[in-house]
């Protein structure tokens, strides 16, 4: 239907009126302040080039565009509401009032995320120009130009090493950059955690699959290696931070020589070398003894061999997928969980390739599955307790405890079995977990365990009964991976954990230079717009979420098998998180961020 000019014009006024209400509430800017008509004025002229720009595009008239951008807008709009929004109504009385403030602050966000992502789907849609820009094309020329006549041989050969060499310059350029963390934090950083795994080496605790058996084996395996020529337990565990660094190395290298199969120009593969070899954490993480690190790399792996399955199957890849498939179930509990929520897609996906790909599936499944159960078992290997895995129905009924619901006296009764509710008020914490979990296992776990039925009625009821509380004990629980503007500061970790075992931060580098400029590195995430973008969990979910929606706008509906191994994680996360900012549980969605981005525009044929 075709709208009149004056109609589209006061529709955009509207718009930008709409838009401003909300981005003021958001900065908490008084009605009056300057910014809301610079915040106008920008919406409107945004709102008036948009129009421009995609009227003439047929692809982006399209059913898909539209409906693609309000779905994740009115999504987007609700979540960061969810969190955000009493801010907006915190000094009104009259639920009338508080009514207007939130719709219209919800449509203002609705309008401006719907607006943005047709704007940003005019662009990743436009295959033409992301020929031109994105792809090595008879324009592409070198990645940069030197002025300086001295230098012009040096920048160029080191140009034209990169582009014959791309992976291994890639591979060598982060453990280049991540040296020097390295170096200063020798032999690692071993928070408790760490620790733990370190003493089920050295058998001085059993072990426990708490944290992943198989990863405590491979720390074991490098450290064994490095006391055989050291004889010294510093070294030795330095021998396993190396290997990890050289594992999450590879990673980047493989995801960045699978773009280049791809044809993507040799400068954007630099700048998302950059990303890996420039931005801290990946530094920091690098030498950092978690099981979360390396299974990062595993499903980044995982992901780049479905994306290169796709064009050619070679015993290589399948090897490498079989072996990341591999890690990717026994690194991380979740990882198990996620797998199998996606193999029945996989196998509807490659039953043209069953012959070559689903043996590989087999591998991984029955391996995963015999090394998690029996084997296991037979080593008499602790497993995690029931109340690990039920961080948030744990939260959602002590939430209902502790705002004084009226619960009934055979509930309460049920409860009284397993946790002394005398300290839950005190204990209760809406964004961490462990409180409430170490309640429960200072009681009578055991009764839980044995009435499992009982309690999930019992979950069910009070769910029935106090929706809100169960909602807003969820959105408390969870909000750091998919709300925007959570701070969390994010690989401050240092040092050795405090230990009688041999093994202490020993700095190979260090003094005052040393010690600021890692501070500055990491504190620059939280100060400088743009920048810290990368560092918040909420933006990058986003980012993947978008990049999901483009394969549905492009009509590239086979793109999303792609996308399904990290898309299991994130939801294994959001059903089992035991805190709501910790970054370093979906740090294999940070990690495969340019992964998401660039399969986003990649020219695929399809399945």
């Amino acid at each position: 239907m075709k709208v009149s000019r004056n109609v589209r014009l006061l529709i955009h006024i509207l718009e930008s009126f709409l838009t401003t209400w909300a981005l003021m509430k958001a900065a908490r800017l008084e009605p009056g302040n300057i910014l809301t008509g610079v915040f106008f004025l920008l919406s409107f002229f945004l709102y008036r080039r948009i129009h421009h720009r995609i009227k003439d595009m047929p692809f982006m008239s399209s059913l898909p565009a539209a409906r693609n951008a309000l779905i994740l807008s009115l999504m987007f709009s609700l979540m960061y509401m969810l969190v955000d929004g009493h801010h907006y109504i915190e000094q009104l009385t009259s639920r009338l009032y508080q009514g207007i403030i939130l719709l219209s602050v919800f449509a203002g966000f609705t309008i401006l995320f719907y607006e943005l992502l047709l704007f940003l789907y005019s662009y990743s849609c436009n295959r033409e120009m992301l020929r031109y820009y994105l792809f090595e094309n008879d324009h592409t020329g070198r990645l940069f130009s030197c002025r300086f006549p001295r230098l012009t041989r040096t920048v160029n050969f080191l140009q034209e090493l990169y582009r014959r060499k791309t992976g291994l310059c890639s591979f060598f350029l982060c453990l280049l950059c991540w040296l020097p963390y390295f170096l200063y934090q020798y032999p690692g950083i071993m928070t408790p955690d760490s620790i733990n795994q370190y003493e089920q080496i050295l058998e001085l605790v059993p072990y426990s699959n708490h944290h992943p058996l198989a990863h405590t084996l491979t720390i074991k395996f490098f450290y064994q290696i490095g006391l055989l020529f050291t004889n010294n337990k510093v070294i030795a565990i330095s021998f396993y931070t190396f290997a990890q660094m050289c594992f999450l190395a590879f990673a980047a290298a493989y995801l960045i020589r699978t773009l280049k199969q791809f044809r993507v120009r040799s400068l954007i593969l630099f700048f998302i070398t950059l990303f890996y070899a420039l931005v801290p954490y990946h530094a920091v993480f690098s030498v950092t003894i978690w099981k979360d690190i390396p299974f990062a790399g595993a499903v980044l792996i995982f992901s780049c061999c479905l994306l290169r399955i796709s064009r050619q199957i070679t015993i290589r890849e399948l090897v490498t997928f079989t072996l990341s498939g591999l890690m990717l179930c026994l690194f991380r509990s979740n990882g198990w969980y996620g797998f199998l929520f996606a193999l029945p897609f996989l196998l509807i996906y490659y039953r043209k390739k069953a012959l070559k790909l689903y043996p590989c599936l087999a591998v991984i499944v029955l391996t995963s599955a015999v090394i998690k159960y029996p084997v296991i078992n037979a080593a008499h290997v602790i497993q995690p307790d029931f109340i690990e895995s039920c961080s948030i129905p744990v939260q959602q009924i002590a939430a209902v405890i502790c705002n004084d619901r009226e619960i009934a006296p055979e509930d309460l009764d049920l409860i009284e079995h397993v946790v002394d509710l005398t300290y839950i008020k005190e204990l209760y914490n809406p964004t961490y977990a462990d409180n409430i979990k170490e309640l429960v296992r200072a009681g009578d776990q055991s009764y839980l365990t044995s009435h499992k039925s009982e309690f999930l009625n019992l979950y069910l009821r009070l769910f029935a009964a106090y929706p809100g509380d169960y909602i807003q004990a969820y959105v408390n629980q969870t909000y750091g991976y998919w709300y925007p503007d959570s701070f969390y500061l994010v690989a401050e970790a240092e040092g050795v954990s405090a230990t009688q075992f041999g093994v202490s931060h020993t700095p190979l580098i260090g003094g005052p230079f040393v010690v600021k400029g890692k501070e500055i590195a990491i504190k620059m995430g939280s100060m400088v717009p743009i920048y810290s973008l990368l560092w918040s969990m909420g933006v990058i979910f986003w980012a993947m979420l978008f990049s999901i929606s483009n394969a549905f706008v492009r009509k590239e509906k086979a793109k999303l098998v792609y996308y399904l191994p990290s898309f299991a994680l994130y939801l294994t996360v959001m059903i089992a998180t035991p805190v709501a900012t910790e970054f370093r549980y979906v740090y294999f969605m940070v990690f495969s961020l340019p992964f998401y981005l660039m399969t986003a525009v990649l020219e695929m044929s399809e399945h």
